[in-house]
């Protein structure tokens, strides 16, 4: 008998989607009681965590979604944590304004920002991208009146609700899920999918009436809303802001987050996240040279990996999930 073609059907999928979502659910409650049985220390490392893997996720969605060559992403993780720094110092606004106005400037920012290198692409649009951010960064940084300069600004104090470690955990836990699950929607959205389809073949997708722009510059402003997320985070948690969130390195590093944990993959990043900040805690009381034994990770990753590691094994686990299925589709047949 001739085997059926594979076919998933509507059932199948939403039985998918509905058990995918169960582990998500245990290891949002496994963290949630988390700080009952850990040290402060871990607490705090567990919610630096949650931050930066905010931040390689946004990067990742115009980087890996929208194929946009992103090599400055952290001046919006830093503008995000400057607007919460200079409204509690030098205005009489409420902290809680300062909160929330954090993503939109990083937002607004990024909106200009992109409406010029959106006009270019590959290359030209990451060296763009990165004069502009080293323009943001060196007026951050020689603004002494407004910003603190080099010194920054430190001793923020912080509403009594998030005063303390453990309510700061709890924060930017309930937050790093909600906002995870906003882009994952987003991705699997028909907006994300023209995204990906604008990244595979921009001549293809022009020709049938897709205006790449937009879509580009839409994912571009998306991105820098959760980098301002994830800045704004940051303060919550170290109570300082210094021009180091905005420098071309640190871009650098959550690039390397998104290639380590994989690119190709949604939680690929927030891997990726957790191994750098493990490694850079724990090398890091050895020797602070520990980029060296990330570039020898990385070097690793591209050479044998380059789909990084949860693209790896996604790749491995799909594949043999897929020969079952066509096997059990051929025998049903």
């Amino acid at each position: 008998m001739r085997p059926q073609p594979v076919r998933p059907t509507v059932e199948k999928d939403a039985t998918l989607k509905r058990s995918a979502l169960l582990p998500v659910a245990a290891a949002f409650l496994v963290l949630l009681v988390l700080p009952s049985f850990i040290p402060s220390y871990y607490v705090y490392l567990f919610t630096l965590i949650y931050i930066t893997a905010l931040l390689a996720t946004s990067l990742n969605f115009c980087l890996g979604y929208g194929g946009l060559l992103q090599l400055h992403h952290a001046v919006f993780y830093g503008l995000g944590a400057y607007t919460v720094a200079i409204t509690a110092v030098r205005t009489s606004l409420p902290l809680w304004c300062g909160l929330l106005l954090g993503p939109l400037v990083a937002a607004a920012i990024g909106w200009v920002m992109g409406w010029f290198c959106v006009r270019l692409r590959g290359l030209y649009f990451g060296m763009l991208m990165l004069a502009l951010g080293q323009l943001v960064w060196t007026v951050v940084y020689r603004w002494y009146e407004f910003t603190g300069g080099d010194d920054g600004i430190h001793g923020l104090s912080m509403p009594p609700l998030i005063d303390s470690l453990t309510g700061c955990y709890y924060l930017t836990l309930v937050v790093f899920f909600v906002c995870l699950g906003i882009m994952y929607l987003m991705v699997n959205s028909p907006f994300g999918v023209t995204l990906q389809a604008t990244r595979d073949n921009p001549v293809r997708s022009e020709s049938i009436g897709i205006n790449i722009r937009r879509h580009q510059l839409a994912s571009f402003v998306i991105a820098a809303f959760f980098a301002g997320v994830a800045g704004v985070l940051f303060v919550v948690l170290e109570r300082s802001v210094s021009p180091a969130l905005l420098f071309w390195s640190k871009s650098a590093e959550v690039l390397i987050m998104c290639l380590l944990g994989g690119m190709s993959t949604f939680l690929g990043p927030s891997l990726g996240a957790a191994a750098v900040v493990v490694l850079s805690t724990v090398i890091g009381i050895h020797t602070e040279y520990w980029l060296i034994v990330l570039g020898v990770i990385l070097l690793v990753l591209v050479l044998f990996l380059p789909q990084g590691i949860l693209g790896y094994l996604e790749e491995r686990i799909g594949s043999g999930r897929g020969l079952k299925g066509a096997s059990e589709d051929y025998v049903e047949g």
